[in-house]
C-alpha cells in the first residue's frame, strides 16, 4: 500500500469533511489544546444541515459555539468536564454533563455506553511509515478514534510528534484536512505569596526518587519551584505543563528511580506553551498513552513513592472534597483527581495531596467549611482523602477520627474564619475545641 497516495485521496476541505456527518450522530471532539478548531468552525457553519448532533467534549478551550443559545435545534452538547465557554450552557439546562472518572471514559466509548459515530481529532504530519501522532492529546481521543465509525482529522504541521502508544495510521482516517495553525497555548499562571507557601509545604512531603502527578495552575507550578534541590524525581501524570521542562533540563527530573516505565515521563495530555510542545516533540524521554492506562489506579500504584497533587473548591470538616462545582453550579469536572488519589493511596509509599488557598472571593469565603452544602457533589470522599494543605500548614486526615480531622483542618484554615469553624465544631461534637 502506498500510504502517500492514500493520504492524497483523503484530502478534503473542512467544509466537505463535516458534510459527511449525519443528523442524530454522536461526535467526540479531542481534548483541550488539541481541539480541531477548523473542523469545529466548519461544523457550526454547517448547522442548518443537522438536527440533534450530540457533541461530546472535555475541557473546552475554543469558542464552543455549538453550546451557545440558539443552537439547541442543531446540537446537543454533552460535557465530561465543563470549561469556561460551556459552563453557562450546562447550568442553564441547554446542555448536559456526564460525571465520569477520567480513566473510565474510554470504556464508555469502547463498550457501547456512548457509541462513537464520528471523532474529530488533530494530529501531527505522518511519519515515513504513514503514522500520525496524537501529539498533545492522547487521553480519550485515541480510544475514541479506535472505535469510531468515522474519523475526521486535522493534520497540523505544528502538532508535535509524541512517542508511546500515540499513533494512528493514515489508513484509519476517513477524511483529512491539512492545517498549519499554532497549537493553543496557555499563559503561565501568576504565582503569589499564598501559592508559594502552599508549594513549599507540598514540596516538604516529596522525597528524592518520588514519582509525581501534577495538575495545572499556580499551585502545581509553585510546587515545582521548591523541587530544585530534590534528586531523581519522575513523572507519571495525567498532564504536564512548562514547569516540568525546567526541572528536566536541570537534572532534577530524570525518571531513574521509577519502578514503572523507568526513564520515561508518562503523560496522557499536555497543556502549555510552545516551550513545552518543542520539548515533547520526538523526545524519547516522553511517552504518551491513553488515559485508560495512565490514570488507572491499579497502574498508578505501581509507581514507587507516588505523589498526587490536586486542588479543590472546598473541603468540609469531615474531609469531604468538592472540586467541580459551586453549590449545584457545575464549573469543571471530576477529571483525574479521584483516579490519582486512589492510585497514590494504593501505592505503598504514596501520598495523595489536596492543595488549596484557605480562602476564595478575595478572602471573603473560607474554602474550609463546616459541611458541604446540600446538593453539592462530593468529588473525593472522606475515605479517600489523605493530606490537605493550605498556606497555613498541612493536615493529614487519613486514619483520623471526625473530631481529629476537624481540629486539624481548623488549624490550617484562614485565621479570620477559625472562630466560626470552632463554634461549628463545638455545636456539632458537643465538646470544647
Amino acid at each position: 500500500m502506498d500510504w502517500k497516495k492514500l493520504y492524497k485521496s483523503k484530502l478534503v476541505s473542512a467544509k466537505e469533511a463535516v458534510s459527511n456527518i449525519k443528523s442524530n450522530s454522536r461526535v467526540v471532539v479531542s481534548i483541550a489544546v488539541a481541539e480541531p478548531t477548523e473542523l469545529i468552525d466548519a461544523l457550526v457553519a454547517n448547522k442548518e444541515n443537522y438536527e440533534n448532533v450530540e457533541v461530546v467534549h472535555m475541557v473546552d478551550m475554543g469558542k464552543s459555539e455549538y453550546a451557545q443559545e440558539g443552537m439547541e435545534k442543531y446540537f446537543k452538547y454533552n460535557s465530561i468536564f465543563v470549561g469556561a465557554s460551556t459552563k453557562d450552557a450546562v447550568n442553564s439546562g441547554r446542555s448536559d454533563f456526564t460525571p465520569c472518572c477520567f480513566y473510565e471514559l474510554p470504556r464508555l466509548f469502547e463498550e457501547g455506553y456512548l457509541p462513537v459515530d464520528v471523532v474529530l481529532i488533530q494530529v501531527s504530519k505522518p511519519d515515513k511509515h504513514g503514522y500520525c501522532s496524537f501529539g498533545v492529546s492522547n487521553d480519550y481521543t485515541k480510544p475514541a478514534a479506535d472505535c469510531a465509525k468515522m474519523v475526521i482529522a486535522e493534520v497540523n504541521e505544528n502538532m508535535p510528534r509524541v512517542l508511546g502508544d500515540s499513533f494512528i495510521h493514515i489508513s484509519d482516517i476517513d477524511y483529512i484536512v491539512e492545517t498549519s495553525h499554532p497549537i493553543m497555548e496557555l499563559k503561565q499562571p501568576k504565582i503569589g505569596k499564598i501559592e508559594e507557601a502552599i508549594g513549599e509545604y507540598c514540596a516538604s512531603l516529596i522525597e528524592d526518587g518520588s514519582t509525581l502527578q501534577l495538575g495545572i495552575g499556580a499551585i502545581p507550578d509553585a510546587v515545582l519551584l521548591f523541587l530544585k534541590d530534590k534528586k531523581d524525581l519522575g513523572i507519571h501524570s495525567e498532564m504536564i505543563s512548562d514547569g516540568v521542562v525546567d526541572l528536566v533540563e536541570s537534572g532534577v527530573i530524570n525518571n531513574k528511580e521509577k519502578t514503572l516505565n523507568p526513564g520515561k515521563i508518562v503523560v496522557t495530555f499536555f497543556m502549555g506553551t510552545k516551550k513545552l510542545y518543542d520539548f515533547i516533540d520526538d523526545n524519547p524521554m516522553v511517552e504518551s498513552y491513553p488515559v485508560s492506562y495512565v490514570n488507572d489506579p491499579t497502574v498508578i500504584m505501581k509507581n514507587s513513592k507516588m505523589i498526587s497533587i490536586n486542588s479543590c473548591v472546598e473541603v468540609d470538616l469531615m474531609g469531604q472534597v468538592c472540586s467541580e462545582s459551586i453549590g449545584m453550579n457545575q464549573i469543571s469536572g471530576i477529571g483525574g483527581q479521584v483516579d490519582f488519589i486512589r492510585g497514590a493511596n494504593m501505592c505503598k509509599d504514596g501520598k495523595a495531596i489536596i492543595a488549596i488557598p484557605s480562602t476564595a472571593a478575595k478572602g471573603k469565603v473560607s474554602r474550609i467549611v463546616p459541611l458541604i452544602e446540600k446538593g453539592t457533589p462530593i468529588t473525593t470522599s472522606r475515605t479517600d482523602v489523605d493530606y490537605i494543605i493550605t498556606e497555613y500548614g498541612i493536615a493529614r486526615l487519613k486514619s483520623k477520627s471526625l473530631k481529629e480531622r476537624a481540629r486539624a483542618l481548623i488549624n490550617i484554615a484562614h485565621p479570620d474564619f477559625r472562630a466560626w469553624l470552632i463554634d461549628e465544631y463545638e455545636k456539632r461534637f458537643k465538646t470544647k475545641f
